[in-house]
């Protein structure tokens, strides 16, 4: 289940294990981080809009305004008030929230930094996979993602990444892009070998920054077993 980092009157911050699901997909039950908001925090209910299935089914989103993937651990911001809600979407949707990720990719790579910019599409056959297409920054459908090399190891590198979008697969998809997937992601590079002890894609989101009553505030989430046990 999340562990709570830091908590105020108007947000919830939290550090999701990988695995752990952030809403239902209202095709199975199972545990999630919209469940243990409402189970801990009933009063949340209230708190952004639902989700609506493509079975049609009602989920709730308790104060969620934005998502990791199932696989992904690290941070997440949960609002506790709709002006709250409100106010956060408007910072996503406007880039002044910084996201800082950690990642293992495979390969070495050719720079110290780099940046991304291509649009995300959904692939039409199965299975279903987004795939990145090259765009200018001026396109409004552009999704950015910057990466900086922090070590350089044998069949892999360690890097920070820095997504100035938040489209679904967004990291995952660009890093394959450019021919550096990250290490163990089952969906985007099945044949590829598990390394350095990842059973699941070797991505953490490591912080978030943020403005809360006019002040830059910074939460962070502690590296997890699985990449604190990586010798760099």
């Amino acid at each position: 289940m999340p562990r709570v980092i830091a908590e105020t009157d108007e947000i919830l911050v939290l550090d999701k294990p990988a695995g752990l699901i952030v809403h239902s997909d209202g095709r199975t039950e199972e545990p999630s981080v919209a469940g243990w908001i409402l189970q801990n925090y009933p009063v949340l209910e209230s708190v952004g809009g639902p989700w609506i299935s493509p079975q049609g089914e009602r989920i709730l989103l308790p104060g969620i305004v934005h998502w990791l993937d199932r696989t992904t651990s690290g941070i997440m911001v949960v609002a506790k008030t709709n002006a709250m809600y409100a106010y956060l979407k408007s910072e996503f949707k406007e880039r002044r929230v910084e996201k800082i990720y950690r990642a293992y990719v495979y390969g070495r790579m050719e720079s110290e930094e780099g940046r991304v910019t291509a649009e995300i599409k959904r692939s039409s056959e199965p299975p279903r996979r987004w795939y990145a297409r090259a765009c200018e920054e001026t396109n409004k459908r552009a999704a950015i993602t910057g990466w900086r090399l922090l070590k350089q190891l044998e069949e892999a590198a360690y890097i920070e990444v820095h997504p100035l979008t938040g489209r679904t697969h967004q990291i995952r998809v660009h890093l394959v892009s450019i021919g550096h997937p990250i290490v163990s992601d089952h969906l985007y590079a099945p044949d590829r070998a598990l390394l350095l002890g990842f059973t699941r894609p070797a991505l953490h989101a490591a912080s978030i920054s943020l403005t809360l009553d006019g002040k830059r505030e910074t939460f962070q989430a502690p590296l997890p077993p699985d990449f604190r046990s990586v010798e760099v």
